[in-house]
């Protein structure tokens, strides 16, 4: 931050994302494809650059290679004034051992603490689907002096067993505790229904963070996990605050999109944020050209569409062709649509083929998926449930170009 303290951002983007298969099958999570052309992991590095937090270190693990090729690639700072976003792949730095967790893999990147010597470092997730200023939690944990500050979100108190849950003391501000995953939390003053949800956001006054994780390599029956270690130990002697998320206001946000978090990290979770995407007046708004979502411009021509091709409440990317018919649907670059073919409630991923007369409906489909002329998708559930990936929710999951017979 210019003129300020110096924070260095690091992105924990080692998630294997096993609830996300088969779309993790290749790649790792904060690589899965999201709304047409980005990646998940574009989410958080472009709040943080907007946010002015232009040193970043993105350390990763799980099939990283598209990950790294993307960050590389697309986030390409200004080295003339020291700024950067670099991948940091997993270099067994303490041994021969990857990451035991997500603390562990910070305790294995010191090295890059130490060369910047930040005052503060901003730990933020990276396959979460949002838009936040991180310049406003980092205000107010430089001026309460605590040692961390974690993002909470309010969510039903029913949904808590999928999130580390934040019990805040009667000042609204302190953590007075952190609970990884609770059954059966105590819900919030004045509104007993819900908690505060753990975001995967953190601040951290650098030597508390260096000195909680090492303490925490110490204890061999810990997790070394951010959520699960670090933020219960800090807890406990009383140095962890809250950031309420509806408190930040991100410059362009329309009041239906104020406070949108997603955590995408499961088939039905990864659908449903979508179809946030898609109406007139979306969920969640990809055209806020105030606080931009970056990612690579890939080149491509415009979509076209032919003489039969429609496509309504729909996200349509370059390169596309469209002679079918799409409803309600994400279309990433390079999609085509055949005479005939109708695409309804779907998600289609780079270089899908939908042949003529094919059905697709409710379904994702990875890249390079190829649907022959008259196949069907979504149309019989009992063939479905045989041939592919079928969710709780019932959303239909092909993997990375996976054969679909006729």
């Amino acid at each position: 931050m210019r003129g300020g303290p110096s924070v260095l951002g690091i992105v924990l983007a080692g998630g294997e994302g096993k609830r996300l298969m088969p779309l993790t099958a290749d790649r790792a999570k904060p690589a899965v494809t999201f709304g047409g052309t980005y990646r998940l992991v574009d989410f958080v590095l472009s709040n943080l650059v907007n946010g002015d937090i232009l040193r970043i270190c993105v350390l990763t693990q799980y099939k990283s290679h598209s990950l790294d090729r993307h960050v590389t690639t697309t986030w390409r700072m200004s080295s003339l004034l020291g700024n950067y976003v670099t991948p940091v792949p997993a270099q067994q730095r303490l041994g021969p051992r990857w990451y035991l967790g997500s603390a562990d893999a910070i305790l294995q990147s010191l090295n890059l603490v130490h060369d910047e010597q930040p005052d503060y470092i901003a730990v933020f997730g990276a396959d979460h689907v949002y838009r936040m200023d991180p310049r406003q939690m980092l205000n107010q944990h430089f001026e309460s002096g605590a040692g961390v500050t974690v993002a909470g979100i309010r969510v039903p108190r029913a949904d808590a067993a999928s999130f580390g849950i934040i019990t805040p003391a009667r000042d609204g501000r302190r953590v007075d505790r952190f609970l990884e995953k609770p059954t059966d939390p105590p819900g919030l003053p004045g509104s007993p229904h819900e908690v505060f949800a753990s975001m995967g956001n953190y601040v951290f006054t650098t030597k508390t963070l260096i000195d909680a994780i090492q303490q925490d390599a110490e204890d061999d029956n810990s997790v070394h996990d951010m959520g699960g270690s670090i933020l219960p130990m800090l807890t406990e002697r009383g140095l962890a605050q809250l950031y309420d998320f509806d408190d930040n206001h991100v410059p362009g946000e329309t009041a239906r999109d104020h406070g949108y978090w997603r955590d995408v990290g499961s088939l039905d979770a990864y659908y449903e944020a979508h179809m946030d995407l898609i109406s007139d007046q979306p969920v969640f708004n990809l055209d806020n050209r105030r606080w931009p979502i970056y990612t690579h411009p890939g080149g491509l021509p415009p979509a076209k569409f032919c003489a039969a091709g429609i496509a309504s409440e729909s996200i349509v990317s370059p390169g596309c062709v469209i002679r079918g018919q799409v409803t309600r649907s994400v279309l990433s670059p390079g999609v085509t649509i055949e005479d005939g073919a109708v695409v309804q409630g779907s998600v289609l991923h780079d270089n899908v083929r939908v042949g003529r007369g094919a059905v697709v409906r409710g379904a994702v489909l990875d890249k390079n998926v190829d649907v022959p002329p008259g196949a069907t998708i979504g149309v019989n559930p009992e063939r479905d449930e045989q041939l592919y990936t079928v969710s709780k929710g019932g959303v239909i999951a092909l993997g990375k170009g996976q054969v679909v017979p006729m």
